[in-house]
């Protein structure tokens, strides 16, 4: 699991407040209904959209809650247009952030994206210059304080994983792109509860830096996290075991 992304699932493990969570359901609901906008509603016909609601199982979100953001996105419910959008970037220290945008007001997004990388430091890329540095991987996530790691492997890897690793309390289960919907059916089959489900941007090499520089490329990531048009957000930062953000 690159360092970022660990990091997210450690918060998130260790109890994310409501606000946080909240959000999260928030940017799963824009997913599902700009993709049933896109392929329809029909799960099975449509690709991307059983993807989002795969994620949406992983982070446990209500199955209501699924069904109305698909009948929003094709036009059952009253529902808003969204826009997607990707930018490429580095944060100070060279990390390389790869940030997808779904928003109703482009000019907003591009603006506010602008403003927390100039005011942190960091830049925007040229296009292709940051993605070329990922793959796109299954990744899912599991409390490694609830299950065992041995418990885990025998369903993940009989489903179709590549790998299963413990970490920071975590367990992290990985799968090509093709495989990522039958492994995590493995393991829902068996009812272990996910931390997390999704088909991820990992970078091919991380980088690591001392304890100041990755405090300030965290707090630039966290900040753009937070922002309700900023959809996912991928780095290539190596966060060390045992760091503290501020």
């Amino acid at each position: 699991m690159s360092g970022h992304s660990k990091w997210a699932t450690i918060k998130h493990k260790k109890g994310a407040a409501d606000a946080k969570r909240g959000q999260m359901f928030t940017k799963l609901i824009k997913e599902i209904s700009i993709a049933a906008r896109m392929g329809g509603g029909d799960i099975e016909g449509n690709p991307r959209l059983r993807t989002a609601v795969l994620k949406a199982r992983g982070a446990n979100m209500p199955k209501d809650n699924i069904d109305r953001a698909i009948k929003k996105g094709t036009g059952e419910l009253e529902g808003v247009n969204y826009e997607e959008l990707v930018y490429e970037a580095y944060a100070p220290g060279g990390v390389a952030i790869f940030i997808e945008v779904l928003t109703d007001n482009k000019n907003r997004a591009a603006a506010d994206i602008r403003n927390m990388l100039t005011r942190a430091g960091g830049q925007l890329a040229t296009a292709g210059s940051v993605s070329r540095l990922f793959k796109r991987q299954g990744i899912i996530t599991l409390d490694g304080e609830k299950y065992t790691e041995d418990q885990i492997m025998e369903v993940a890897i009989e489903g179709g994983a590549e790998d299963v690793s413990l970490g920071g309390g975590i367990i992290e289960v990985t799968t090509a792109p093709e495989d990522f919907e039958p492994v995590l059916n493995s393991l829902e089959n068996k009812h272990f509860e996910t931390l997390s489900a999704e088909i991820s941007m990992v970078p091919e090499v991380a980088v690591r830096l001392d304890t100041d520089a990755t405090a300030k490329a965290v707090r630039l990531i966290e900040r753009l996290e937070e922002n309700d048009d900023v959809q996912n957000v991928y780095s290539n930062i190596d966060i060390p075991e045992g760091f503290e953000a501020d």
